[in-house]
């Protein structure tokens, strides 16, 4: 059976928020291996400001799971663990987003990989960079450090847990 190396963003701004993130990783380990952990970082709110501070973790995992079934094994995660739609941007108990898949380039209705905004998103690239710093973005050809340097990392700090 293939097994395909996947990055996955952990995301959490409301009730205990670290607790929704090592709840997440619990559930993501029954799905994965996860061979990787970044710290946990906490950090500004990306796209809507009047909200809490979220805390983010970057993992990287590996699953037999083809894409599309991971997505939806990471949604009926985020289900189970109580989140609900709302406003996009908006505050959320907890969010799994996949960043990179192999170096899968995949556009779907439902997904895109890798994930459209790595590249201008800190809470993503700091986590990512202390884990693979060399690790290539297939579409814009620039290691997740290189992309690191073009960015304002104001606003992402690690948390102590």
């Amino acid at each position: 059976m293939r097994t395909n190396r996947v990055y996955v963003g952990l995301g959490s701004n409301l009730g205990d928020r670290l607790k929704n993130i090592n709840d997440a990783l619990h559930r993501l380990a029954l799905i994965s291996i996860i061979e990787k952990a970044s710290l946990i970082y906490e950090t500004e709110p990306w796209g809507l400001a009047n909200q809490p501070k979220f805390l983010n973790q970057v993992v990287r995992c590996s699953t037999s799971l083809e894409p599309l079934l991971f997505l939806h094994a990471l949604k009926k995660i985020e289900q189970e663990l109580g989140r609900k739609a709302t406003v996009r941007y908006g505050p959320r108990l907890i969010d799994l987003d996949i960043l990179f898949y192999d170096n899968l380039i995949l556009h779907t209705p439902d997904l895109s990989i890798p994930h459209p905004s790595i590249a201008e998103r800190a809470f993503i690239l700091v986590p990512l960079a202390e884990i693979s710093p060399g690790l290539m973005h297939p579409v814009l050809r620039k290691t997740v450090r290189e992309l690191l340097n073009n960015i304002d990392l104001n606003g992402v700090k690690t948390y102590k847990v």
